[in-house]
Order: structure tokens, then sequence, then C-alpha cells
């Protein structure tokens, strides 16, 4: 049986019996109108809503439609919605379980639908990012055909992760996390709703705190947690879902952390100076605190990247990389698996050696600059590619310092005024010891006057 019978199957049970179904899945949307968040979108006119007919014309732009986003921004709900919308079938298929022989199979099965009796598909292939060059490219005669509507989705940018072809004929649409708002108009439909928990239980505001915190941004993981929680506590014979409940259910504790107040900037703040005071445990205790709350993890992957040459510098030169390397990382996997990059960049970064040479450095120059301490570009520095710099002295008398055995040469580089000011004062902490040695000999070299 082709993989898009089963899905066919499976959501035709899931409409006839939605009460059998997963909170996540009889919450799921019908119509544009109710997908939560995402209303850049959603504006009359928009590509999306001219996708699914909407407005004047009917359906237009391309067949194909590449969504890029966070986990539980509603892809899969989109490409649903779509499918609702324009009457097509939908057939869902994952790249991490699917191959050119499944896809292949769904594009064989749409066309007999659409010949057979013109019902038209939708083909949803989810974390396309997975595909090789070689499985996208099977998808093309699909897409230039019309065999099939493809709603493809990534988490990664697709810029890198999908092959130009695909891109070029598909509408791109960038989908942005759900803000707690958005979570908690959900959370407040899906306990009232008759396709939810049709009024049977009550959410107090500290228990729906907790649920945005676990959620992280996931509509999917509050909904889950939700419907888990209500049934503990109906199990118990109550109506309210207490915080204690909801704990239980979900085996976490309330931590104490506001994204928008002041303990978000403690606890930030408080990461930061375990790393430059070489303590891990708690470095990974307090960005512990910030993951299991829902903090954006590009904004303490951004924290890091700081740290590393604010905190770390020369000390250990892979810092800077290592910290670099976690935000291209977290930005292209999300959460949960961006609890691990983030685990490896704090622990590196927490036990490296440490040296804030490079910080007063460059705000010892700053602070000249601003002073207006600055001068004029000696002559033999200046630009001499032009007609007439010989004539003003430009370029003349500059000595190159690759014709030179040591490759340097004694020359002035600074202003006058500054030629003998001295910014770097390395340490002999780590690997900056080399430079601390570099510098002495170097600055020797140029003939400046020693300090």
């Amino acid at each position: 049986m082709e993989p898009d019978l089963f899905t066919a199957a499976a959501e035709e049970r899931q409409e006839k019996d939605p009460a059998g179904s997963p909170l996540a899945v009889r919450m799921r949307p019908r119509a544009l109108d109710e997908v939560v968040g995402q209303q850049h979108l959603l504006k009359p006119g928009s590509p999306l809503r001219r996708l699914v007919g909407e407005g004047s014309g009917g359906p237009a732009g391309p067949s194909s439609v590449i969504l890029w986003g966070p986990p539980g921004t509603g892809k899969t709900t989109l490409a649903y919605v779509v499918s609702k919308a324009t009457d097509k079938r939908f057939v869902e298929l994952s790249a991490i379980t699917a191959g050119v022989k499944e896809v292949r199979a769904v594009i064989e099965g749409a066309r007999r639908a659409t010949g057979g009796y013109g019902k038209e598909t939708v083909l949803f292939l989810d974390e396309i990012h997975r595909f090789s060059k070689a499985q996208q490219d099977s998808l093309l005669p699909a897409v230039e055909n019309r065999w099939v509507t493809l709603i493809a989705a990534t988490t990664e940018n697709p810029y890198f992760s999908v092959i130009s072809p695909l891109l070029s004929r598909s509408l791109l649409l960038t989908l942005e996390p759900l803000t707690d708002d958005d979570l908690r108009g959900l959370l407040g439909r899906a306990v009232a709703d008759e396709r939810g928990l049709k009024g049977a239980v009550t959410l107090p505001r500290d228990t729906e705190d907790h649920l945005l915190r676990i959620a992280g941004g996931d509509a999917r993981r509050a909904l889950t947690a939700l419907e888990a929680a209500a049934g503990a506590a109906l199990d118990k014979g109550g109506t309210e879902i207490a915080l204690a409940t909801l704990e239980e259910t979900v085996d976490r504790a309330a931590v104490t952390y506001d994204r928008d107040g002041d303990q978000h900037y403690d606890v930030a703040s408080a990461l930061i100076k375990s790393i430059r005071g070489s303590d891990v445990d708690a470095a990974l205790h307090y960005l512990a605190r910030m993951i299991d709350a829902g903090e954006d993890p590009r904004f303490i992957a951004r924290r890091l990247m700081i740290s590393a040459s604010e905190d770390i510098g020369l000390a250990d030169p892979n810092a800077l990389p290592i910290a670099v390397a976690a935000a291209q990382a977290v930005a292209m996997i999300g959460f949960p698996e961006a609890a691990l990059t983030l685990s490896h960049a704090t622990i590196a970064l927490a036990l490296a050696p440490k040296s804030n040479s490079a910080t007063t450095a460059i705000g010892a120059a700053l602070e000249d600059v601003r002073k207006g301490h600055a001068g004029t570009v000696p002559p033999h520095l200046r630009d001499g590619h032009y007609k007439g710099a010989a004539k003003l002295g430009h370029a003349q008398g500059y000595v190159y310092p690759h014709d030179l055995a040591e490759g340097i040469a004694e020359q002035q580089y600074a202003p006058d005024a500054l030629k003998d000011r001295e910014y770097y004062t390395p340490t002999r902490h780590g690997a900056e010891a080399r430079y601390a040695d570099a510098v002495e000999w170097t600055r020797g070299r140029l003939g400046r006057k020693r300090s």
C-alpha cells in the first residue's frame, strides 16, 4: 500500500473520531483564520492567501512552497490548512524515514488520483534539508508539471540546504517563533473549545506561565503538556490544573525566570560571570535554567560569542571559533538538540584560560580616538595608487616588510601623536604567552621606545 493511502486513512479516522486523537491534532486549524501567530504571512492579499484561492483571480503563484522556521511554529499545520482550503488530498512524508522510492510512489499516486477522479494532492515533506541533492532533484518533475502541490518544511536556512532549482520554483515563507501571547490564546482556546477540553478544566495563571516555559515557543509541546496535566487533574477528581499537578505530569520544577524581566538579565549575567570565573558547574546550572525557561537559544549563543572575545580572547584562540560554530549550529537545529551544542560551548569556554587583553586594548584605543588623539596618517603609509600621489610624497619611502629576511621593517606606523602608545598588554595565560613574547619582539624590531 502506498504511503499516501496510509495518511489519507489516518486523516479520515481522525475526522470521524476526533475524540480519539491527541489534543494537538484536534486543535489543528482548519482554515487560515484559525492559525496561531504568523500574522505577517496571513495578511489579506498575502501570497499564502492567494495560494489557497482567497482574493481575486483564485490561486496564483508557484505550486511549491518552502516553510522555514523553528520546530512547533506551525509548518505542518499550514500545509494541512492549504490542503483543506483547496480541497486536495494531504500526504505527509518525513525526509528522515522516506527516500526517493517513497516520494516517487506518492507522486505516481497523485497522478492517478488527478486523472482518475480529479483530486489533486498536497505533498508535505518534512525536514527536506535531510534529503541529499539527488533526492531533492527527484522532486523537480512533480513540481514543474504540477503533479503535486509540494509543501516542504525545514528548520535550516533553505539557501544552504535546498537545491537552487527547487528553491527558484518555490514560494519561500519564513515562520517566526510563537510568542507567549500566541500560546496563551491557543491554550485558552484548547481549554474551552468543543474540539479541545470543552471547559472540563480551568487553567490558573501560574500553571499557564509554567506551560509556556515548558513549551519554549512550541505549540505542539504546549498542547501535549496541557492534555497530560488535564487528564491528571480530572483523575484526581478536580477541575483546576494546579501547578503541582503540571509539575508532576511533566516531571519538571517551576523555575523562577522571566524572559522579559530582571531574571532574564540576572541569569544571563550569572552565566557569563560563571564562565569568566571558570566555574563550569555553575555555568551549566545557569545555562540549564535558561534552556528550561524557554530562552531563545540564539540569545544564549550570542552571549557565548561575546564571552569568547571579552573574557578569553588570545589565551585560547579556539574559543571564538567554538562559540561561532555553536551559534551556527543552534540556528540550524533549534531546541531540543541545541541544548547539547550550547552545553559543549559553555564547558569549553568555562574551562579555557582567561584573558581580557583584547577587551582592554580596544577600549584604550577607542578612548584615545574619542578624546581626539588621532593625528594624520604618516605620508609613507598613504595610498600611492593614483596619479599625482608621488608628487605629494604619498607612499614614498615605504618599506615592504616581505622584502626583508625577518619580515618586519623599522618604520613608523602610528600617527606622530601616538607613535609610542601601547594598547595591547598581553597576559601569559594559556596560548597568549606566545603573543606576549611576539609583541615584545616586534615592538623592539619596530624601534619603538620602551614604555
